[in-house]
């Protein structure tokens, strides 16, 4: 892991996607700061798609995908993905259950939140869990009580991970990257082998450990060092600044990686593929 402030020019050149982790990535202690919000809107007027792929409840994200300069969201570690309809007043969510099933998933996560009461007393739903529709989100504590409510996930069924805000449970199997690599497939026809180039990821914790081994191009804040021991792979670079600031750091290494681009081929060469379909989108807007 290397600071980003090293990187080679040409580092992020291939990237044409930047999927990111929200909540200590483009947040700060809760806090999205202008010049972040600044920084996702210049990545897309770039003609990059951005793409926030967090833990965060639906509810949250449906604002987000209606409002903010991205190009969808995915919400819940995995579960659903948000995007702005074509005429910009509508979201569309495409679950990862199939639609026929999903009655049937918020059945059993709320089998298994019973569990996890009877089994740890002192475990606490988040204040968002009321805006969740495909996981269960307990407030963490720091203390080992987070690992009960884990090991009481497992144990009832669930999938589970601690990030900075949150113990989180879900049932599919999938992750941030299954999902990932399914909305890059049938949303922006980009397969897997090809998005190792093409995507840079952004993070800062536990979550993010499928996204660090998975993409070439991957950056961390700098609070990842606190979760440094819980990820099998660390990401490539670090940035000299938390949250949203570190993101701004981001941004800017990939856009000047595109400047230098353009500076070094013909003009017609730096129209990416998506270019055109972009524009359509904005117009429908």
């Amino acid at each position: 892991m290397l600071n980003l402030s090293l990187a080679p020019l040409l580092q992020f050149s291939t990237v044409r996607f930047v999927l990111t982790d929200m909540d200590e990535t483009l947040t700060y202690r809760g806090r999205l700061h202008a010049d972040t919000y600044t920084a996702l809107e210049r990545l897309q007027t770039h003609g990059i798609c951005v793409v926030p792929v967090t833990a965060a409840p639906a509810g949250w994200c449906d604002q987000m995908a209606r409002m903010w300069p991205v190009d969808g969201v995915i919400a819940e570690n995995g579960g659903l993905f948000l995007r702005r309809s074509p005429d910009g007043h509508r979201v569309e969510r495409h679950y990862w259950h199939p639609s026929e099933g999903f009655a049937d998933v918020r059945k059993r996560l709320h089998v298994i939140s019973k569990i996890v009461e009877r089994a740890v007393p002192q475990a606490r739903p988040a204040d968002d869990q009321v805006f969740r529709l495909t996981s269960l989100a307990y407030s963490r504590t720091g203390t080992e009580v987070d690992d009960r409510i884990v090991d009481a996930l497992i144990g009832a069924g669930a999938d589970a991970t601690i990030n900075n805000l949150w113990v989180l449970g879900w049932i599919g199997g999938y992750d941030k990257l299954s999902m990932s690599l399914r909305v890059l497939a049938e949303t922006f026809e980009i397969d897997a082998a090809a998005a190792t180039q093409l995507v840079a990821y952004s993070g800062d914790s536990t979550n993010d450990a499928p996204m660090f081994r998975f993409f070439k191009h991957t950056v961390g804040v700098s609070t990842v060092v606190d979760y440094l021991p819980q990820l099998p792979v660390p990401p490539q670079w670090i940035t000299n600044s938390p949250g949203g600031a570190g993101f701004v750091e981001f941004a800017d290494a990939i856009l000047k990686s595109r400047s230098n681009e353009a500076h070094e081929m013909p003009s017609e060469s730096v129209i990416h593929p998506f270019s055109s379909a972009k524009r359509t989108s904005r117009e429908q807007r």
